[in-house]
């Protein structure tokens, strides 16, 4: 069952003139440590900081929640899984949020040209009957007695 969606997209530009303007001390504010080393190895660093922008902001709308309510972007790391898969890693005070919600499992996808990035995060929840753990045992048919 979903318990949230968020989607968001950034304008790279944006986040090139922000890079310019702030340098390391926008970096430093809003990503970890190994997302700046991961976006500064690539060729073009903000088509990648601005895709995870646009994770982070997207896990958020997921929340039902926006900047400025809370949650402090850092908070948020996009990292990659063994397959390369990008995954969201959270702290230990988001973790609680999203067990107090039932949330069960994070999905997330990213893509970018080098004008846009795009991300998308969907929260998925248990539904009631698996919470009344009938879940697994409910089907869709009835059987022959």
């Amino acid at each position: 069952m979903i318990h949230g969606i968020g989607t968001d997209f950034v304008e790279v530009s944006r986040i090139e003139k922000i890079l310019k303007k702030w340098g390391d001390r926008f970096l430093d504010r809003v990503y970890a440590h190994d997302e700046i080393e991961y976006c500064k190895n690539k060729a073009f660093p903000a088509i990648h900081f601005a895709a995870r922008f646009a994770a982070k902001e997207s896990f958020l709308k997921s929340l039902g929640i926006g900047l400025g309510m809370g949650v402090n972007l850092k908070e948020i790391e996009v990292s990659n899984n063994a397959l390369g898969t990008p995954v969201l890693k959270i702290n230990e005070k988001l973790g609680s949020i999203l067990d107090n919600l039932g949330v069960i499992a994070i999905h997330m996808s990213m893509t970018h040209t080098r004008e846009h990035a795009h991300a998308i995060v969907v929260l998925e929840k248990l539904g009631r009957m698996q919470r009344r753990g009938l879940g697994e045992k409910r089907r869709a048919y009835k059987r022959a007695e």
